[in-house]
């Protein structure tokens, strides 16, 4: 090709869960029978009150734009579910609405990533965090997640990989790909120890989905870094709102002119339609939520017992979200050829954990956003191929 592109999108990566997915689509064309627990969206719908939400303001006249950082009742609605969930007050003028979740983290590491900068994240962590950080020109700095650790952080660790050249910390807890929640101890060290010049970034997208009387410790909470913490949350995995690509952060007031002047670049403003079914979410009954929560715990017990008594496969328990993150070293394989082998041969599309980073090497990501017939068999037949 003779087109030249720039140095910066060849520096871009991927997200492997939509290539499996569209693997497993195509053999499943073929005729063959796959289960997919590769992707990490819920298998429900959307409750039903806010579908009418969102029917219902199209149906009103809410076709035009709206404002950069969404609609003020929205905003409203997001500060005080935060204040009710982490018991922290939220100005409503700080909250910025935006397509999902990754924008808020393109946004960050565009503000604090160029070359001669460094920026921490999770190792496994979710794809994108990596590949946004090589984008901008910034040096990635791998926080490695271990399984003995119950894949959260070390704070002391995490401080010790701190320079004069560190901008920006990812952390994301509960975690993709690991499903792992990091303790309040260790955020209260990190807090404690983190430099001034050193902004952080709080991916909690699954902070509704936690089990066994885990805690969610919100960054929120933490009114001393509050000038420099970014906050990121969102409607998708929580109330099974994937594709209506409804997100929001919580910025510093000295960022927010910044964050919306990227909105208004980037994406102008959200989907009308879709702000009045997330307002329809945040103020509506939690029943449904609820019951979502409660049926992947018990998807959770399964799996991970399961994988357990396979050969050569070790899990630990896995505390939020809704994957597992078991050990295949035993097996022999390598995380790339395991993937392979359980979509080819048995049917099912999991994750390789070397997608989430090379920290990822020797585990593979299995999502329980499926019912617990389908992960049944799907444990079944990969025990048959092992």
């Amino acid at each position: 090709m003779m087109l030249q592109l720039t140095q910066a999108v060849g520096r871009l990566g991927t997200e492997s869960a939509f290539q499996v997915l569209a693997r497993a689509q195509a053999l499943a064309a073929e005729g063959k029978d796959i289960i997919n627990l590769g992707i990490g969206q819920p298998d429900f719908r959307t409750p039903e009150h806010i579908v009418e939400a969102g029917i219902q303001a199209l149906r009103d006249g809410h076709h035009g734009y709206t404002p950069a950082n969404g609609l003020p009742v929205l905003r409203e609605a997001v500060a005080l579910d935060l204040e009710k969930r982490h018991g922290a007050a939220v100005d409503p003028d700080c909250v910025v609405v935006v397509p999902g979740g990754k924008p808020t983290m393109f946004f960050a590491v565009l503000m604090f990533g160029e070359p001669g900068a460094e920026i921490l994240y999770p190792n496994p962590g979710f794809p994108i965090y990596e590949s946004v950080i090589k984008y901008s020109g910034a040096t990635p700095v791998p926080i490695a997640l271990e399984e003995e650790k119950g894949f959260a952080f070390d704070a002391e660790t995490v401080l010790g990989q701190i320079t004069e050249n560190t901008r920006l910390i990812i952390i994301n807890s509960p975690a993709n790909p690991t499903g792992g929640v990091t303790p309040r101890a260790e955020i209260d060290k990190l807090v404690a120890g983190l430099p001034d010049h050193v902004a952080i970034l709080s991916d909690e997208i699954y902070s509704e989905m936690l089990y066994d009387g885990r805690e969610h410790v919100s960054l929120l909470q933490y009114p001393e870094i509050r000038d420099r913490l970014i906050l990121l949350d969102g409607w998708s995995k929580t109330y099974a709102m994937t594709g209506w690509r409804m997100g929001y952060a919580v910025w510093p007031e000295a960022l927010v002119e910044t964050v919306q002047r990227l909105c208004i670049n980037d994406h102008s403003c959200v989907n009308a339609a879709a702000q009045h079914a997330g307002l329809a979410a945040l103020t509506g009954p939690k029943d449904e939520v609820l019951r979502m929560v409660a049926e992947f715990d018990t998807r959770r017990r399964f799996i991970v017992d399961a994988l357990n008594d396979l050969p050569g496969v070790r899990c630990a328990d896995a505390a939020g979200a809704f994957y597992a993150f078991p050990n295949i070293e035993g097996t022999g394989l390598t995380a790339q050829a395991a993937q392979d082998l359980f979509l080819n041969e048995a049917g099912v599309a999991t994750i390789a954990g070397t997608s989430f980073g090379a920290w990822g090497e020797g585990f593979v990501r299995l999502s329980y956003a499926n019912s617990l017939e389908n992960i049944e068999k799907a444990v079944d037949r990969i025990r048959a191929v092992l």
